[in-house]
């Protein structure tokens, strides 16, 4: 409602009937007089508050005399106003429900890694029992396929160029020379494959020529070089026992580190290097690798005492250790996560390689200590 409905506007202090002109004078009542309109108390101010809930002590007489009679006391202005809903409190959001507790994982497809595992172990052991030719074969293919992987790798994420074809011929001839002329033909094998990595780079722009063929005489020496260890124990009389032994102990002390850390593994052995690797894990593998050699020099190794198998099963877990560390490096270095994707569940050859390769000038080592070269 418009003040024009009520005809003229009144005073500001005004609240009353309507201006209705002058009252006739008669017996109906005196004249209506301005002065009581003066008297008249203004409307009160009332905050806007929805119907039923308007309470103010200074009106509790007007209530009182309104509800004798007439209907409540209602405000004519408040009324025709439209009213605001009362606000709500915002909805709040139900609490989180609480994580569940997750469980150690792996990191890998587990199932991959053991059905992978299984079908190398078992070519390696048919090549190794049954024609050793066919083992060096095996070996040769190996090299090649680890050289090719670390070579990609060192090309992709540091722009080195260590020349491949030098690197994996000279690298299989190497395992063949161990094989057939020993010791003396492996380090020629070496001699000649640096050099063949030197003279083939020369074919090329002088731009980074020291810094591939550096990497071409490492990558000869990392992978070739120490897997021809494994051909030079293969030559012993009873050679497929002394590989058998290097590989169950290495592969035992991978196993034992791998449970021991994963299920009670909490101090870290290298964190900048491995975060995975802890101390627990460590002793670990030389706890299996130990108990395992102790059985393998007792029951395999023709001569061999269960003392001795405790000694060479604690020095495989420490190089087994340095090896699964040094390419960990290698790999941080490069900001990768595995070599290749070749074997699921693995990564590539040279993932598989790591811990195997330091290992064997080790064990050839103290197998020819212990029990001669056979």
């Amino acid at each position: 409602m418009n003040d024009s409905s009520w005809g003229a506007p009144p005073r500001a202090d005004y609240w009353g009937p309507p201006d209705q002109g002058p009252a006739p004078a008669g017996p109906a009542g005196p004249a209506y007089d301005g002065h009581d309109a003066q008297q008249t108390r203004p409307m009160p101010i009332v905050p806007d508050v929805p119907d039923g809930s308007y309470q103010d002590d200074h009106d509790d007489h007007d209530r009182g005399a309104a509800s004798l009679s007439g209907p409540p006391f209602r405000d004519p202005i408040r009324d025709e106003m439209p009213q605001e809903p009362m606000p709500t409190a915002a909805p709040q959001p139900a609490p989180p429900a609480p994580a569940a507790p997750q469980k150690k994982s792996a990191g890998r497809d587990l199932g991959a890694a053991i059905g992978v595992g299984v079908g190398l172990g078992a070519v390696i052991i048919a090549s190794l029992f049954i024609v050793k030719a066919v083992f060096i074969g095996v070996i040769a293919v190996a090299v090649v396929v680890g050289l090719w992987e670390l070579t990609s790798r060192l090309e992709e994420r540091k722009q080195i160029r260590a020349p491949l074809v030098p690197l994996a011929v000279g690298g299989a001839a190497m395992v063949v020379a161990g094989y057939v002329r020993g010791a003396e033909g492996a380090w020629v094998a070496m001699a000649l494959t640096a050099l063949a990595v030197l003279v083939w780079r020369m074919t090329e722009p002088p731009e980074g020529y020291l810094k591939d063929v550096t990497a071409g005489v490492f990558a000869a020496f990392y992978v070739p070089f120490l897997a021809t260890f494994v051909a030079l124990l293969l030559t012993a009389d009873d050679g497929p026992q002394r590989v058998l032994t290097f590989l169950v102990l290495t592969v035992v002390s991978d196993t034992g580190a791998y449970a021991v850390g994963w299920r009670f593994g909490k101090h870290k052995l290298a964190p900048r290097i491995s975060p995975g690797k802890t101390r627990e894990g460590l002793v670990g593998a030389v706890t299996f690798a130990m108990a395992a050699g102790a059985l393998c020099m007792q029951f395999l190794i023709d001569g061999g005492s269960w003392w001795q198998g405790l000694v060479l099963g604690f020095a495989v877990a420490a190089s087994a250790t340095l090896g699964d560390l040094g390419e960990s490096m290698i790999k941080r270095d490069l900001g990768i996560k595995d070599m290749g994707t070749l074997l699921p569940g693995h990564g590539g050859i040279m993932d598989r390689l790591d811990s195997l390769l330091p290992t064997a000038p080790v064990v050839w080592l103290l197998l020819t200590l212990f029990v001669g070269q056979g």
